[in-house]
Parts: C-alpha cells; sequence; structure tokens
C-alpha cells in the first residue's frame, strides 16, 4: 500500500498550519470577547485566560516525551481530533448555568493539546522536509497560520454575532449628540412609565435620543449622560434576557463610559425597572458630533454554542484529511526509552551549541520593536483623532489589516521564503531583518500627520509595514530551524527556541501599553524603532551555514 512517502507539500502543509493556529487564537484572544458577551467580569476572565498561556510557555517541559515516544504524525492525528471534540464540548458547555468554569476547564485541556499539537507539528515539518524546502514553504506555513488567526479572530465572532442580531428580540438604536452645557436639557427619569403590553418582550429606551455635555474646562465639569433601558412586558417564568449596548458608527469621542460594561440582565423580577447606561464624550472633543448605539438581545450563549460547534466539525473535518494526507517520513519509532536522560541531553544540547549566546540573544530581541507594535497599531488607528490617533471605523480597518494588509503579509512571507531558498539565509537574513523593522516607521508619519480616515497613505502604510513583517519574520523561523539542525531531538529543541520566542514576545508586549501611555503615540513608534536595534546588533556574531536553504544539486 502507498505510504505518501512522496506526497507534495502543498497537500499538507497549508491545512497542518492553518490547524495549529486555530486553537491558539481562541483561546488567548477570542476568549475574552466570549466571556465579556456573557456577563464575566474583565478581572477575572482576564486573570484565568492569561493563565492559559501556561501550556504555550513551559512546552519544552515534555516535548521530549513526544519526541520520542510514537511518531510525530501519530501525536498531530491524535491531538487534532481531541482539540476537535473539545471545541464541540465548549460549545455545548456555554448554555449550561456553570459555563464559565466548565468553559476555563476545557479551554485548559484545549491548551496543553495544542501546545503539544505545535511540538508535533514542528517536529513533524523538520523530518517530512529537507532543507531546501522548509526555506521555501517557511513563508507559506505563516501565512496560513495567519489565516487561521484570521478565522478565528473575525469569522467565529461575525459568525456569532449574526446569530445574535437575528435571534431573541429586536434591536434598537439611538444616538447620542454632543452638546454644549448650556444647550444641555437633562432627562428626567421620573417621567417615565412602563405599561405592560401583550406578547413578546419588546426593549424599551428613554429618551429615544440622547444629549450629552462636552467638558468645558472651568465653565462645566459635565461630561456625560444617562439613558435608561427596560422592557415592554416580562420574560417567560425562569428566562433572563440579556441586553447589550454598544456604539455601532459616528464619533469615537463618544462612548459608553469605561465603568460600564453595556450588559444588562432582565428577568421576570425587574424587566419594567430602567436600567442605566452612562454615555461619555472625551474631553479633548469641544464641538458637535453623533454616535449611534444599538442595544440588541439575541441569544449569545446560543451563538457562541453554535460558532465553537462549527469550527469543532471544521477541525474534525481537517483532521481526517491529515490522517490521509500526512506523508510518513523516517523518523522516531518509540523504542527509544523517556527518562531524565534525554531530558538532559535536549536541553545540554540546546544550550551548549556553539554560538548560543548570540542566538539566546536573536530569539529574545529580533521582535523586540515588533511585539510591542503589535499591541498598540490597532488602537492607534482606531482611536479618535483627538486622542492622537487615526479614527478609523471598522469597516476600514478590515479593509486595511483584514484585505490589504493580509494580502500584503501573505506576499511578503511567500516571498521570503522563496527568496531565502535562493540565496540560502546567511546572505539575506540583513536585508530580511532590516525590511521586517525599517517599514515601523510608516506609523511615526502616521501618528505626526494624522491623514484623515480614507487616505490612501494609511493603506499604503499598512501595506507597507505588513509586507515588510512577513518578508522579515522568514529569517526567524529559519534561522530557528538552522540553530536546531540535525540534532538527535530537533522537535523537542525546535520547542525550545518557539518557546523563547513566546517570551520574547509576552514580556516586552506586557509593558508596551505602559510605554505608550508615558510617551505617547508619537514618541512611542520612534521608541519601537529603536528597539530593533539589539536585534540587529545580534545579526553580526550568529553562525549560519552560508549554504542552509540552498537547493543541494545531486
Amino acid at each position: 500500500m502507498k505510504q505518501y512517502k512522496d506526497r507534495s507539500p502543498w497537500s499538507w502543509i497549508p491545512t497542518l498550519y492553518f490547524f495549529q493556529g486555530i486553537p491558539y487564537s481562541i483561546v488567548m484572544i477570542t476568549s475574552g470577547l466570549i466571556y465579556k458577551t456573557m456577563g464575566i467580569s474583565i478581572a477575572s476572565f482576564a486573570f484565568w485566560t492569561s493563565l492559559l498561556y501556561l501550556p504555550w510557555a513551559i512546552k519544552p517541559l515534555w516535548s521530549p516525551y513526544i519526541d520520542v515516544v510514537s511518531t510525530k504524525r501519530n501525536w498531530i492525528v491524535m491531538t487534532q481530533f481531541l482539540l476537535g471534540l473539545a471545541f464541540l464540548a465548549v460549545g455545548a458547555v456555554m448554555k449550561l448555568p456553570i459555563f464559565y468554569p466548565l468553559s476555563i476547564a476545557v479551554f485548559a485541556l484545549i491548551a496543553i493539546s495544542s501546545a503539544s499539537h505545535d511540538i508535533a507539528a514542528d517536529g513533524f515539518y523538520m523530518y517530512a522536509l529537507d532543507q531546501h524546502k522548509q526555506a521555501f514553504f517557511v513563508g507559506i506555513r505563516s501565512t496560513f497560520y495567519r489565516f487561521a488567526m484570521l478565522t478565528a479572530l473575525g469569522l467565529i465572532p461575525v459568525v456569532a454575532g449574526l446569530i445574535q442580531t437575528n435571534t431573541g428580540l429586536k434591536p434598537v438604536s439611538f444616538e447620542a449628540k454632543s452638546v454644549t452645557a448650556g444647550e444641555f436639557v437633562p432627562f428626567d427619569p421620573a417621567t417615565i412609565a412602563i405599561q405592560k403590553s401583550e406578547g413578546e418582550p419588546a426593549i424599551l429606551i428613554f429618551p429615544n435620543t440622547l444629549q450629552v455635555p462636552v467638558f468645558q474646562t472651568g465653565i462645566s465639569n459635565l461630561d456625560s449622560s444617562v439613558i435608561y433601558i427596560a422592557l415592554s412586558a416580562p420574560p417567560d417564568e425562569g428566562e433572563t434576557i440579556v441586553v447589550n449596548v454598544a456604539r455601532k458608527s459616528g464619533s469615537k469621542d463618544i462612548d459608553l463610559s469605561k465603568k460600564q460594561t453595556g450588559r444588562f440582565e432582565f428577568t421576570g423580577e425587574n424587566w419594567n425597572k430602567p436600567v442605566a447606561a452612562s454615555v461619555k464624550v472625551n474631553h479633548n472633543l469641544t464641538g458637535s458630533s453623533t454616535s449611534l448605539f444599538t442595544i440588541t438581545a439575541g441569544d449569545i450563549a446560543f451563538s457562541w454554542t453554535v460558532s465553537l460547534g462549527i469550527l469543532g466539525i471544521v477541525l474534525i473535518m481537517l483532521a481526517i484529511y491529515n490522517r490521509f494526507a500526512l506523508p510518513h517520513p523516517v523518523e522516531n519509532t518509540g523504542k527509544e526509552k523517556m527518562g531524565w536522560k534525554v531530558y538532559r541531553e535536549v536541553f545540554v544540547s540546546f544550550f551548549t551549541k556553539p554560538g548560543v549566546v548570540p542566538a539566546l540573544t536573536f530569539f529574545l530581541f529580533y521582535r523586540l520593536g515588533e511585539s510591542q507594535l503589535v499591541k498598540v497599531a490597532t488602537p492607534f488607528l482606531v482611536d479618535s483623532r483627538s486622542a492622537g490617533g487615526i479614527g478609523l471605523t471598522s469597516a476600514q480597518y478590515g479593509i486595511a489589516y483584514g484585505t490589504i494588509g493580509m494580502l500584503c503579509l501573505t506576499l511578503g512571507g511567500i516571498l521570503g521564503g522563496i527568496t531565502a531558498a535562493k540565496f540560502g539565509l546567511k546572505r539575506l537574513i540583513l536585508i530580511m531583518a532590516l525590511c521586517m523593522n525599517i517599514p515601523i516607521s510608516v506609523y511615526i508619519y502616521l501618528s505626526f500627520v494624522q491623514p484623515m480616515p480614507g487616505d490612501p497613505t494609511i493603506y499604503m502604510a499598512i501595506a507597507l509595514e505588513q509586507f515588510g513583517y512577513g518578508f522579515g519574520f522568514t529569517a526567524y523561523m529559519l534561522y530557528m530551524l538552522h540553530y536546531v539542525g540535525e540534532s538527535k531531538y530537533k522537535t523537542a529543541e525546535y520547542a525550545i527556541g518557539t518557546s523563547l520566542m513566546a517570551l520574547g514576545m509576552m514580556l516586552p508586549g506586557m509593558i508596551s501599553g505602559t510605554m505608550k501611555e508615558a510617551l505617547g503615540y508619537q514618541h512611542f513608534f520612534v521608541y519601537v524603532i529603536l528597539c530593533s536595534i539589539p536585534g540587529l546588533i545580534a545579526l553580526k556574531f550568529l553562525k549560519i551555514d552560508p549554504a542552509f536553504g540552498i537547493k543541494k544539486k545531486d
């Protein structure tokens, strides 16, 4: 029976790395959106979801086990089926009263399984491909990993949002308009009178149009106003209707107070007792402006049950496909005994290689600038212009990053892999590093000039920065493959490298917000450019085989 030893990498690399990106993105990012819409406090879910990062950070602890027990192919197939079933499970618990602890437990299982899958997948990549093909396809694998992130961060919430919009009560909208303190007429909640209606409850708001006073130094300290929300009839016995208030369009300088979640619950006991949603203006706003808000009451738990369930089915289908599509490279057959000797050999081998000090410096500092930029770039692009941002709408941001940016990131990653496969990593690594860091300067331009939303230069700047990142990041992945080389336990050693990469992203990212607050957008982006210097210096001391990545002649 044919074992698919000559299976084209194009038939399995896209699906393998698309699968790899889904669990991480859902657990680390999308879970925050899930819990926020389900009414969990930010302090609580931020703590628990941050703790879920631990399996990816400490995966070198069990990477030797995966390296010597069974084959990487078997580990991939097993963890993929397990992850598909786990997503079905986490979707199923969303309708339960104790969904929060149960979902955290399942997400923990997903995190451990995903970290194990990452170890096996990266090891399999090295066993199944020679050095030339590893270099050629490194941009392809990164591209499909990014596609997975877009699916998790974009498509899944969109599906959930559509279900929320089309279930439950009919949505209601209201407009909030900023006025001067002299024009402001406060609404009196004592005038609210609710008469029980027949049939399904409807969302009631008081007033229909909201005035919000602008802050005027020395004249008026008023900067917020309140809109009241209630229902026209009680929910069914034992039912709770969850109402969510969110800004839909208009000025970003008029939004819900940061102290409010915008989420309110109504039962048969409080359906006719209006709740107050506070709308506040940015103190930098001085003139008249408007913002449109929507109030929805869809079935949130059901929306996540369906969207996560669909994702689970897709992952199981991918697991079935990969079961047959993955080749059968010659790798560890599982005959070696697992013990402390293996752990010692793995870590000694990794940390005693020639040039380990510049290598560790490279792993930790090559992305020092980008690790901080990625945390601040999005808030900058969507922040109000009065706060120093660009003020892009959600649609404009989606076009800039989700379409143009993703296309350029893909092209950069693919071109980086093809170029490295032709000329070798040693000749290109400095060029790649400059391509990844110099385009960050477009944010300096954007922060000082502040072009108007929709200006073509914004899209051109993002396109350049994303292309440069895609091209330059290839060097990082290739050097990690080169450093591990043909080590006896290269799967386990590669896991150590990716763990250091995660550390190099996590620690700088934790201080990025503080640095932005201290420096402001303009000087923060200058600071980010300067952060690229340590990684560039480390390049001079790296030991790289000039032939690495170049196709060897028979």
